[in-house]
């Protein structure tokens, strides 16, 4: 095990182009469909954690502050995970924060889970090898065992791990972040998955259409498509907020300019310049374009009303220690 100081870990949050949205197995947090995802060097997340013995309980804080009961529960989840596989029983201190908003449908939750995956196990004194950890990872949050890994991951259905794709490099673009709202999303993923699935009629249709959606992102991704890539990424998209604006009641992440910005997006692609939107589990659009237009496509956005910043990013690497190693 680690000694008295602390072990901290960066991660970086993915978004995917081929939506997970679906749980196969609520209790192992297992996904219905695949996807693929591409890790974002511009989203991250720093995770501290030190052993104390002297703690009756883990002490958990967010962003500074002491951490709300369910991400507190999400988060001792992963340490007693990591101590059975260590044979401990010692309490931690975790401290976590993130370089852009929390919970708010960027992902968040990918990037922290991920850092603590890999701070935890090696405060504990593991050597866990990549796989292992996107598991670990993956029990708290399905979309962090994709960012255990950088540049293009993929977690098939069903599967405990992420495995990468391609490197970020082989196919370079920029993804830019239109946010568009402020505060957190007014539904949390897991619960919007539960509900599309028990009230949705359109959620066994999204079963079905995901996966080979999923295939031709990958095809795309494999192929260096921007077009093929960028096609499929907005129908994987659209199908998965269609699952959910038929629930009951509706699931609408959509925020004033959310609609503004995909407008936006085609009329870029109108007049040539290739663009493409995709949106998770919140109000914000982001869109892949190749590194020659990204200025361009990003004063765009910008000047839609009602965007409030545009983050620009290129691929990101794996999840990695930066102390206390």
């Amino acid at each position: 095990m680690s000694g008295p100081g602390p072990v901290t870990a960066i991660a970086h949050a993915n978004i995917a182009l081929a939506k997970y949205w679906g749980k196969a197995k609520d209790d192992e947090n297992l996904p219905a469909v695949p996807s693929l995802s591409l890790t974002l060097a511009a989203l991250s997340t720093t995770t501290s954690v030190v052993l104390r013995p002297d703690l009756e309980s883990d002490s958990v804080s967010l962003d500074g502050e002491t951490a709300a009961p369910r991400a507190r529960e999400r988060v001792i989840r992963v340490l007693d995970d990591v101590r059975t596989l260590a044979g401990s029983t010692t309490r931690a201190t975790v401290e976590s924060s993130n370089d852009f908003p929390t919970a708010a449908g960027l992902a968040s939750s990918a990037s922290g889970f991920a850092a603590l995956a890999l701070a935890a196990a090696r405060a504990y004194g593991l050597a866990v090898e990549p796989p292992d950890l996107s598991a670990i990872a993956r029990r708290a949050s399905a979309s962090a065992a994709r960012s255990v890994f950088g540049g293009f991951v993929e977690l098939r259905a069903g599967e405990q791990a992420a495995a990468p794709v391609l490197a970020g490099q082989d196919f370079p673009l920029v993804m830019l972040i239109a946010v568009t709202a402020r505060g957190p999303k007014s539904i949390g993923s897991s619960e919007g998955m539960r509900l599309t699935r028990e009230t949705s009629p359109y959620y066994p249709a999204w079963l079905s259409a995901a996966p080979p959606v999923f295939e031709r992102v990958r095809a795309a991704v494999l192929a260096r498509d921007l077009e093929a890539l960028g096609t499929a990424m907005e129908e994987s998209a659209l199908m998965m907020h269609a699952s959910m604006l038929a629930a009951r009641p509706a699931i609408v992440y959509f925020a004033p300019a959310t609609l503004g910005v995909v407008e936006c997006v085609r009329a870029l692609r109108k007049s040539g310049t290739l663009s493409y939107f995709t949106m998770d589990a919140g109000p914000h659009v982001k869109v892949l374009t190749a590194p020659e237009t990204a200025s361009s496509v990003e004063r765009a956005l910008a000047a839609v009303p009602g965007v409030e910043r545009v983050i620009a990013s290129r691929a990101g690497r794996a999840a990695a220690l930066v102390g206390g190693a």
